[in-house]
């Protein structure tokens, strides 16, 4: 039988939740070593067994990382694509506070891609925002997002760099976002954006063409994202 804490917790729930607020504290960093299980059955006054079900639940969760014959060490943070969320909704999912640096912010002109991705006129004028994703100190993401300049005239006056653009859009814009198509595949970082990354040139990275739909069905936002594939996992859930 699974012993329970005395706030009706089973004990392997107890354990983690010590493990995850000392993360959410700064008492423990991406890289620093957990106890080990069997530290962890004497502190806690439980099983090996219970001690171990704990860590082995926390690894599947990716809060930490086991190392076969050294230890137990907190994982880097990682973003799941599960859902049509902003990049500061992402983070904030994973308890991580989001940075972003606008590294080009203009309304541009024959940039075909975009607007046949936004199916717009080959010449529309269309506003480009280039921004590197970061958090915890450490960059994750080159986004670069497209949008019809005509639709969104005033955007590039909000201080997007604090400023979630799902966000503004809809309360500024009243648009409401639906849903995405996505193209996913694997790219090497060339030398500017493995710069950018803090990566290896020819790092192996996820990139995602993410064309984004209103709820009436309107193409808003094309996004063309560069990922760390060691700070992104693609969850997908598949039925027959």
């Amino acid at each position: 039988m699974q012993r329970k804490s005395r706030n009706g917790l089973p004990a392997y729930q107890r354990i983690q939740s010590v493990i995850r607020k000392r993360i959410d504290a700064g008492h423990l960093r991406p890289g620093d070593v957990v106890a080990s299980e069997r530290d962890l059955a004497k502190i806690h006054e439980v099983s090996l067994m219970t001690a171990r079900h704990a860590l082995a639940s926390l690894e599947r969760e990716g809060v930490v990382e086991r190392r076969r014959g050294i230890g137990t060490f907190v994982a880097a943070p990682k973003i799941h694509f599960n859902k049509l969320m902003s990049y500061t909704e992402q983070m904030a999912s994973r308890s991580l506070t989001a940075s972003t640096k606008i590294l080009f912010a203009k309304v541009i002109r024959h940039e075909q891609e975009a607007t046949a991705r936004l199916s717009l006129p080959p010449t529309s004028a269309i506003i480009k925002l280039e921004r590197l994703r970061s958090a915890v100190d450490e960059p994750f993401a080159l986004e670069t997002c497209y949008l019809s300049h005509a639709q969104f005239p005033d955007l590039l006056s909000v201080p997007l760099a604090r400023e979630s653009l799902f966000a503004t859009l809809e309360r500024d814009y009243k648009v409401e976002l639906g849903y995405a198509d996505e193209e996913i595949d694997a790219t090497a970082a060339d030398p500017r954006i493995a710069d950018l990354l803090a990566v290896p040139r020819r790092e192996p990275l996820l990139r995602i063409r993410q064309v984004i739909y209103s709820t009436q069905g309107k193409a808003v936002i094309y996004v063309l994202g560069f990922y760390r594939s060691d700070r992104h996992n693609l969850v997908i859930r598949r039925f027959r």
